[in-house]
């Protein structure tokens, strides 16, 4: 009995002591993180030419759904909470109107700008989750194109909460797992594009497959989910299943969510009606840069 008493006390210690060191962990990783979410930064104003004509407007439109804005912020880009779950945390998507909760009257192409090209807010607040890392590469006439269709928007009231990070993001955040934080992804000394190839082919593909690398990897061989709960992302190179199919079936996943072996995506996983709204001529050359990757 003795011996047993004194082994039962020896594994509490141990599991005692076990639990003492995650708590002291998770207190170090949650002061890291918090202490990085609330960073200040200061970057260089930069500002374009926003010309609000027909063709420009179209294109906008155009960039606010392929590139995912109306995927985050909804379709009228009046904001929403994307992601509320008691461990990952409350993410918030941010209304991007004029209406109460949304821009200030103020708000100017330099704010936009720095958001889209360096991922913080006109006070050099980081801002959390928004692709930034994806839209800094975006070509001159394109952020143009954006800005001057979100200027445009009608404004809608609608305030929301702020971001709420949970510890599990926070602990995916510190291990590089989750991209919380895309201020810190950035080469903020990289000038702006100043045009992109838009012609059929590799180069367009190229160019429009950065708005894949955030779930796909930089190489687009996918790999680890991006989020908890989502399943691991698929290779899209000449290598994976997506390399074995034609033009016509890759088409066709990406409009319909449905690959040819019959199995319909979970548009939460894979946003495959944001892909839907990508041009033909685009498709190609993202199905043409993909089978160029081994």
């Amino acid at each position: 009995m003795n011996l047993l008493y004194t082994l039962g006390k020896w594994i509490g210690g141990i599991f005692l002591t076990l639990i003492a060191l995650l708590l002291v962990g998770y207190f170090l990783i949650s002061h890291n993180i918090n202490q990085r979410i609330q960073k200040h930064y200061a970057f260089s104003a930069e500002t374009l030419p926003i010309p609000h004509d027909k063709a420009m407007l179209e294109r906008g439109g155009h960039l606010a759904t392929i590139k995912g804005c109306t995927d985050c912020h909804g379709k009228n880009l009046a904001g929403k909470i994307f992601l509320n779950d008691g461990a990952v945390g409350r993410l918030v998507a941010s209304n991007l109107t004029r209406g109460k909760g949304g821009r200030p009257a103020d708000y100017s192409t330099s704010d936009w700008l720095m958001a889209l090209r360096h991922g913080v807010d006109r006070t050099g607040r980081p801002l959390l989750f928004m692709p930034s890392h994806e839209s800094t590469v975006l070509a001159e006439p394109d952020l143009q194109a954006l800005i001057a269709y979100c200027q445009q928007v009608p404004s809608v009231d609608n305030e929301l909460p702020d971001h709420d990070v949970g510890p599990v993001a926070k602990i995916m955040t510190y291990l590089g797992k989750m991209p919380l934080l895309p201020v810190e992804m950035i080469n903020h000394q990289k000038p702006m594009v100043a045009r992109a190839d838009t012609s059929l082919g590799i180069g367009q593909g190229k160019y429009l497959s950065i708005t894949c690398t955030g779930c796909h990897k930089p190489d687009l061989k996918g790999g680890d989910p991006v989020a908890p709960g989502f399943p691991p992302s698929p290779n899209l190179t000449s290598t994976g299943a997506t390399g074995r199919w034609t033009l016509a079936q890759f088409v066709n996943t990406l409009r319909t969510g449905k690959t040819p072996g019959g199995h319909q995506i979970n548009n939460e996983h894979m946003p495959w009606k944001m892909t839907a709204a990508y041009s033909d001529n685009e498709l190609a050359s993202l199905y043409q840069y993909f089978r160029s990757l081994k």
